[in-house]
């Protein structure tokens, strides 16, 4: 029996979903890559346009066999602008990808405790406040959101900005339990602020090279010998409106510039160690 292209692109990809939700088990421990940052676009839950922009699908099946070459095996699913509060999505994509897997979502600043409580008991880990695009808060309603659903959920905050915009508002972001910057906080401008963070313990994701306008390794090098526990690596997959797509080059980017002990921390323990996954 003859197979065409598309009854093999999905045995690939089916293939690849079935190696993400065993367990990974054929990956050397020492070798598991932590996906700190991805967005999963299915159209079969809402999808909002933002600043005329919508998204092209990327669906699950996708995403694992993308990743499957580069051995991620754990993760963290991160609601995108083009989801606004939806939870329906994030909901049936960590139910299927079982207990490996965590969320990052967005809710509105009314929500109620209980729906915090009942997401977080679904693994979601983190609530990220987009100020690049679309999110609009005083620092002081992010700091008191932040403080809340931490306080009932555990829930971190993450922060989608220039990090040259945060500068006015480290001492009150510095208060918080624990914030993560998304995209090494986006500009080389913002890179003293970012190292600030850190040292008032924020995380850094290393995610979206093809998105900032920075020297990368000089970011990672300054951040890694601030703390070599800040860094947490992620694909960005599908690196919606950044100026290139994620590449495997920047995973060995990572590698290359923090050396095997480092970029380990970076592409493992760190991540797991945020994001509290069943590993």
């Amino acid at each position: 029996m003859q197979l065409n292209r598309r009854h093999l692109l999905a045995g690939f990809a089916a293939a690849a979903a079935s190696h993400a939700l065993t367990g990974c088990a054929s990956v050397a421990a020492q070798d598991q890559v932590f996906d700190s940052h991805c967005h999963i676009i299915d159209p079969r839950y809402p999808i909002i346009e933002n600043q005329g922009y919508t998204p092209p699908p990327f669906p699950l099946t996708q995403y694992l066999a993308d990743t499957a070459p580069l051995k991620v095996t754990s993760g963290a699913i991160v609601s995108g602008s083009f989801h606004g509060f939806d939870q329906t999505y994030l909901r049936a994509t960590l139910k299927e990808l079982g207990p490996r897997w965590v969320g990052v979502t967005q809710v509105p600043p009314n929500i109620p405790d209980a729906e915090v409580a009942s997401l977080a008991a679904l693994r979601v880990r983190a609530l990220r406040f987009n100020i690049f695009r679309g999110r609009i808060d005083s620092v002081d309603d992010i700091v008191a959101l932040a403080t809340r659903v931490h306080a009932v959920g555990g829930w971190h905050s993450e922060i989608y900005a220039d990090a040259a915009a945060l500068r006015p508002h480290v001492a009150k972001l510095s208060k918080l339990p624990q914030i993560v910057i998304d995209h090494l906080g986006m500009t080389e401008a913002g890179l003293p602020v970012v190292l600030d963070l850190v040292d008032a313990g924020a995380r850094i994701k290393a995610t979206g090279f093809g998105r900032v306008d920075m020297n990368v390794p000089k970011a990672l090098e300054a951040i890694a010998r601030r703390n070599p526990n800040a860094l947490v690596f992620g694909t960005d997959m599908p690196s919606t409106r950044a100026k290139r797509p994620f590449a495997a080059s920047d995973l060995q980017l990572v590698k290359d510039v923090l050396g095997p002990e480092l970029a380990r921390k970076a592409l493992w323990s760190n991540g797991v160690s945020l994001y509290r996954p069943q590993v």
